[in-house]
């Protein structure tokens, strides 16, 4: 007889609905020991393990899987956006979450979802480091927007010191003259010792950025004086940057060690794309994982949903967009990553870049972004390629196999 688990996650609780033949028994467990206990005398009651199945909820579902992996079971864990999709197919009826957990175990009737495959612990830690970049990189852009906010009152001009993008160097000038009046009082010597003490400025590089500083500050109109709070606040701000930038390139270079301590070359092999630098390498293979489990492309795409969603209605059938069903945090790194090929093509050819200028070229109609689409399927197929044949990038190999699959 056939039994499935449906659970519906929550953040204390979780539903249980057991799913036996026709019938179902539901009940209620508390996500802690206690409950995952009450759990395992439901699912030992089986000879057979039954099959177990529910969304992934962020760090709530995590405990879940931790328990269900500590004692051998197999599950399926599905995106939220995808179970709400097959749910709504004439199967929800009542939101509650009862039904929700009956649903859960239909939908694995219906649909048969493979079961989640495991990976080692290396990619597990590498994920939760992508992850923690991420928030970080999510507090840099908030703290950037916090200093430009507070600079307004007391030195905007600053923001014009440099006209590439905004760093270190940037942050810690700012940290040493939040206000204009500040630069005025210093003496221009003293202004390029200090400035040739930042790291990778010369003598003439400092005498420059000197010249512009003062520019600046002469320009610069401040709200308030060098004692108000204005000035503290953009100093705090400037050295929540420094400090979230360090531990950004912290959390790379653990990933990086932790990347090559695989028995693969796998990260060798990404950096080997053009355009693909080490962070974009290592945060893809984070996201990704080990891509041996997936037994074709297709099934990556699906992963990250970029897989085209279709409507089918008596002799309808349409594509739709791509579904989204699937790891967002990769489909952003990917689709950026696309630009970073497409740049570096100037000097480093990529079959991938190719394709991305030609169907610019030759489209009229289709916007930039679903041809950037097109080509992260390209690049998908390209990074498996590598990953399961263990070898580096080669243009020539690349384009040579690329005729070869037009032909066909």
């Amino acid at each position: 007889m056939q039994v499935t688990f449906g659970i519906d996650v929550s953040k204390s609780t979780s539903t249980v609905c057991e799913l036996i033949g026709e019938s179902k028994n539901e009940l209620t467990i508390t996500n802690n020991r206690p409950g995952f206990i009450q759990l395992l005398h439901e699912l030992t009651a089986f000879s057979k393990h039954p099959q177990i199945i529910f969304e992934a909820t962020g760090v709530y579902s995590r405990k879940l899987q931790s328990f269900l992996e500590d004692y051998g079971y197999d599950y399926v864990i599905l995106n939220p956006l995808k179970a709400k999709k097959e749910m709504n197919m004439g199967l929800r009826h009542n939101k509650t979450d009862k039904t929700d957990a009956y649903h859960l175990a239909l939908i694995q009737r219906l649909y048969h979802h493979p079961i989640n495959q495991l990976q080692s612990q290396t990619y597990r830690q590498l994920n939760s480091l992508s992850r923690f970049y991420d928030q970080l990189t999510a507090d840099l852009v908030m703290a950037k927007n916090r200093l430009h906010q507070a600079l307004q009152s007391t030195f905007s001009e600053i923001e014009n010191l440099f006209s590439c993008a905004k760093g270190k160097n940037y942050w810690q000038i700012v940290v040493q003259y939040p206000h204009c009046d500040l630069v005025r009082r210093e003496d221009k010597k003293q202004l390029i010792n200090w400035l040739m003490s930042l790291k990778g400025i010369g003598f003439r590089h400092a005498l420059k950025t000197a010249d512009k500083l003062i520019e600046l500050s002469h320009q610069a109109y401040p709200v308030v004086s060098c004692s108000s709070i204005e000035v503290e606040q953009v100093q705090y701000y400037a050295h929540r940057l420094l400090n979230l930038s360090d531990q950004r390139e912290n959390l790379i270079a653990r990933m990086v060690k932790l990347a090559k301590s695989l028995p693969s070359h796998d990260l060798e092999n990404l950096q080997s794309i053009p355009g693909f630098a080490q962070t974009t390498a290592v945060r893809v293979l984070a996201e990704l994982g080990d891509l041996r489990r997936f037994s074709n492309p297709n099934k990556i795409n699906a992963f990250i949903g970029i897989d085209p969603g279709r409507y089918q209605s008596g002799e309808m059938d349409s594509s739709l967009s791509i579904t989204k069903h699937g790891n967002a945090v990769a489909r952003k790194l990917l689709y950026r990553a696309i630009g970073q090929i497409d740049n570096a093509a100037k000097t480093n050819p990529c079959h991938i870049a190719d394709y991305y200028e030609s169907k610019k070229l030759s489209s009229q109609t289709k916007g930039f972004k679903k041809i950037a689409i097109a080509s992260i399927h390209k690049l998908i197929r390209t990074i498996y390629a590598l990953i399961i044949n263990d070898q580096l990038y080669d243009y020539n190999i690349a384009t040579h196999n690329q005729k070869d699959f037009s032909r066909n």
